[in-house]
């Protein structure tokens, strides 16, 4: 593939003829060292500004006053259906998506989505060895 720099040169031209010079200057052309160090002053100063905000902010959360960021780290970890606990990733995703375990899923949801979605959940919640409660 060739260039023809031609061709580039009268686009170029009716792109500044249109929107000015600013619209074919290089960025980089206007940018130093000092603009640089300011450039990264201000990310610092935005940056502490952030965390300030966040920092030492607690929230009441059953009775315990508890700083915000780690409540933001909460997930879900028990299944609403059969309250089975789990820490395997695989049930996260299917507690996040479904609101159920991998088990609940193929037990009430797999082929029966629709059913689901509309709200349908079993009556009873069940233990581990399958029988009602």
């Amino acid at each position: 593939m060739t260039k023809d720099y031609d061709k580039i040169a009268k686009i170029e031209q009716a792109i500044k003829k249109k929107y000015g010079e600013e619209a074919i200057k290089n960025p980089l052309c206007d940018w130093d060292q000092d603009k640089e160090k300011e450039y990264i002053e201000q990310i610092k100063e935005v940056s502490k500004i952030e965390k300030s905000k966040t920092q030492g902010q607690k929230e009441e959360y059953n009775g315990f006053l508890i700083d915000k960021k780690l409540l933001t780290r909460d997930k879900k970890s028990v299944c609403p259906t059969c309250d089975h606990y789990s820490f395997n990733v695989r049930d996260d995703v299917y507690l996040t998506k479904w609101e159920c375990c991998y088990g609940c899923f193929i037990q009430w949801v797999e082929g029966r989505e629709e059913r689901w979605i509309n709200g349908w959940r079993p009556e009873a919640k069940r233990d581990e060895s399958g029988g009602e409660d």
